[in-house]
């Protein structure tokens, strides 16, 4: 039974269905709903040692940050690296390396990737050349102290709840600092010259676009656009233009008589003969003409057609004191939340119908929405909603006036639409609403996803107007200056940069997009790509879910750019925007650190009582804030450590740890102690690939004990085999959060990793297997 859990929970973890957090909680119930722990020994993971010393270095870890003291040494210790990239190699893994010792390594390589952006950039290096090795090296370092990463923590504890003696502070250090050494040289003599050669910011700004994942020139580029004097468009703002929703243009810049007005907002109204600057593909104009290929037609529609009779319609009324108020349709993702289609909002005697997404919501606004019944219902009783009634037909037409807009448009044989999703289509964005419906043969679809395939002959039930589709025809007109192709270096100046960005580690923005964000008008910058996965996007970016990882290359004023490093979301890629720190409590934040040290090191005090109260002092003294301390907290990790050891427990408790590692002793024992060293080291370092490194190592700690004890080995060596394999997590980008954290500002692609991860793990490896022993023999 327990074996069975084990598998299932190991595929969650690995295809990542559900968050990891969840597969680890579940995994919790399961063992104890199954009897194979009783019900204390399953919560027992949320007052286990290492759990609380997990979340306690977090928050030291976020004291040092928050005072300075990695900025001054990162710094202090780079800046002596001239312009050597051999010793840049070295100066900055070492110093990666050491603060990675006693601070958490993803807050080291987010601390340490300004000052190492900042130094490629003045010594004309390739970042690429220089980030991987500083991911590296946070990970090497942390192998070195007891608390230097989660895993050496949890087989300390291990080791405590096995009723062996434990490891101290720096039990960890000879080896580590061996694998460490081991590692940089690696990476100074085969391994840089393994990674790409690759500067994101250089390659954005050259005037010829380049696809970086095809090598071919990308059809998205930038250029100029200009308003012709008689056109629709003058005098209507940016928004109402629908540049960006039906082309999926960014307007980077206005030039009117000589001056450039940069990242305009969607209220900036435009004027005769303006000049934008567009990023973008021109061939969406030519999408445009598909729209005009389809056949409207002229007889009315009920306003009930598009709907089953399991679709109703209601109408809910957001109250004064609504949690939702301010907030759009599209930030709240409404129709995901709650199942329903907003189709019209009545405000203050008038009704809106059209471009209701980016509409923010008013207090006592009421709005017509449709979905299941079910659906209504629990949207009915959501705090934040009042009111709620299901709405006779009539009164569509009557108050709502659905009649007037509803119209059904067929598409045509061989309309280049057909084959589209209706994403693709982008013909909910040209009339500023959501296909209702689509009626294809006896099969009518209500509420079609977005990614529904448009096919020949569907009737789209739509609410618009004709006169809405006609004047797409204006976005036609404009006209494409193609004697000049404009270049990000022509925007330049000493106002006005270009910097990359990456979300923070401690964000909360991770799967929204820029239009829930409200990026532009909130702070004034311009977005102009987001590098993943080896691949620039320069269009449609708006919709585009933000990732950990992802590079975002940013244009606007100086002054607004250091602004937004001050967003503890984001990691602004230059020393000149980053946060303030509280250098005044640099002093302090060390003291506390060496008092929590200490202690441990000479043995008065346990790691975690001396860790939780160091962590109170670090608020008490106001080294960072308690919201500061809960964002440094990766609660990730605690809920998945916790939520996985009762499924250790019973791992051993029912004996299957016993049986797994018999046939670890039957297939590699009659090979010797160093076989059986290499067998477990090579399978957690293959399991680093897919699984997270703190619940591998649960699962692992029973295994490696059970087979100690069968083959009278010492558990301290197998252990510590284990976690400096674990700890190494070099070979994907999603072995580690460190790797997700450079993989866009350095361009990386999922091959380099491979490649000079999987050279840094061999090494690794050989040094377990035949250097370890010297310091932890195996048997005896």
């Amino acid at each position: 039974m327990v074996l069975s859990i084990l598998a299932v929970a190991i595929v969650l973890l690995i295809s990542e269905w559900i968050p990891m957090e969840v597969t680890a909680l579940l995994a919790l119930g399961a063992v104890a709903l199954t009897g194979l722990v009783n019900p204390v020994d399953a919560l027992a993971g949320f007052s286990n040692p290492a759990v609380i010393t997990v979340w306690a270095v977090f928050i030291l870890s976020g004291g040092l940050t928050r005072t300075g003291v990695a900025n001054v040494i990162g710094r202090f210790v780079l800046r002596m690296a001239g312009d050597s990239q051999t010793l840049m190699v070295i100066v900055i893994m070492t110093t990666a390396g050491v603060m990675s010792a006693i601070m958490n390594n993803v807050a080291v390589a987010a601390l340490m990737l300004p000052v190492v952006m900042d130094i490629a950039r003045h010594t004309g290096s390739a970042p690429s050349r220089l980030l991987m090795p500083l991911a590296y090296g946070s990970l090497l370092g942390g192998l070195t102290t007891q608390i230097g990463t989660p895993p050496n923590i949890l087989v300390t504890n291990a080791l405590q709840d096995a009723g062996l003696k434990t490891y101290s502070f720096f039990d960890f250090t000879p080896i580590g600092l061996v694998i460490m050494f081991g590692g940089i040289a690696v990476m100074v003599f085969i391994g840089r010259y393994l990674l790409p050669q690759r500067d994101l910011a250089k390659e954005s700004s050259r005037t010829n676009k380049v696809d970086w994942a095809s090598g071919e020139e990308s059809k998205e580029q930038l250029f100029k656009v200009r308003i012709p004097a008689a056109s629709n468009l003058v005098n209507k703002t940016l928004a109402d233009s629908r540049m960006g929703s039906v082309l999926g243009w960014n307007v980077i810049g206005i030039t009117r008589k000589e001056h450039t007005v940069l990242a305009p907002g969607p209220t900036d109204v435009l004027q005769s003969d303006d000049l934008l600057t567009v990023e973008g593909r021109i061939e969406n104009l030519d999408d445009m003409k598909n729209w005009q290929q389809l056949i409207v037609e002229d007889k009315k529609i009920d306003v009930t057609a598009p709907y089953s009779e399991e679709i109703k319609i209601g109408e809910v009324r957001l109250p004064p004191a609504s949690q939702y108020i301010g907030k759009t349709l599209n930030v709240l993702g409404f129709r995901d939340q709650f199942g329903a289609n907003v189709l019209a909002i009545y405000r203050n005697g008038s009704t809106k119908r059209t471009h209701l997404s980016d509409e923010p919501l008013q207090p006592n606004d009421r709005m017509l929405v449709a979905g299941q019944q079910e659906r209504l219902e629990q949207l009915a009783e959501k705090s934040g909603f009042d009111q709620f009634r299901f709405v006779p037909r009539q009164e569509l037409i009557d108050v709502f006036h659905l009649h007037e807009r509803l119209m059904v448009m067929q598409v045509p044989p061989d309309s280049p639409l057909a084959g589209k999703t209706l994403k693709q289509s982008r013909l909910g964005d040209a009339l500023g609403s959501r296909v209702l419906g689509i009626m294809r043969d006896n099969d009518p679809i209500v509420m079609p996803e977005p990614d529904e395939i448009l096919q020949a002959g569907d009737r789209l039930v739509v609410e618009g107007r004709l006169r809405d589709f006609k004047e797409l025809e204006e976005l036609e007109k404009l006209q494409i200056e193609r004697r000049t192709r404009p270049d990000i270096q022509s925007l330049i100046t000493d106002n006005v940069g270009v910097v990359e960005a990456i979300l923070s580690p401690q964000t909360t923005l991770a799967g929204k997009t820029l239009r829930q964000l409200n990026f532009r008008e909130k702070y004034g910058l311009n977005v102009l790509a987001i590098w993943r996965g080896g691949k620039a996007f320069r269009t449609d970016l708006r919709d585009m879910d933000l990732r950990f990882g992802d590079a975002i290359l940013l244009l606007g004023p100086r002054g607004k750019l250091q602004l937004l490093g001050r967003e503890p979301d984001f990691v602004v890629l230059t020393e000149m925007a980053q946060r303030e720190v509280r250098l005044e409590k640099m002093k302090i934040s060390l003291m506390i650190m060496a008092a929590v040290l200490f202690p441990v090191i000479v043995g008065w005090v346990p790691i975690y009582i001396a860790a939780v109260v160091g962590a109170a002092l670090m608020v008490l003294f106001g080294c960072l804030t308690m919201e500061e301390a809960y964002r440094q907290i990766e609660w990730k990790a605690v809920f998945l450590i916790a939520g996985m050891l009762p499924l250790g427990t019973a791992l051993d408790q029912t004996g299957a740890a016993r049986m797994i590692a018999e046939g670890v002793v039957s297939l590699v024992g009659p090979f010797g102690p160093t076989a059986v060293l290499f067998g477990l080291v090579s399978l957690t370092f293959v399991a680093t690939c897919f699984v997270p490194t703190a619940a591998l190592v649960v699962l692992m700690a029973p295994i490696v004990l059970s087979t100690a004890t069968t083959l009278g080995l010492s558990p301290h060596a197998l252990l510590m085999g284990v976690a400096m394999a674990a700890s190494a997590s070099f070979m994907t980008p999603i072995s580690h959060p460190a790797n997700i954290l450079v993989m866009g500002p350095g361009g990386y692609r999922f091959m380099d990793y491979i490649k000079v991860g999987g050279l840094l793990t061999l090494v690794v490896l050989l040094i377990i297997v035949f250097i370890l022993p010297f310091f932890w023999p195996l048997t005896g």
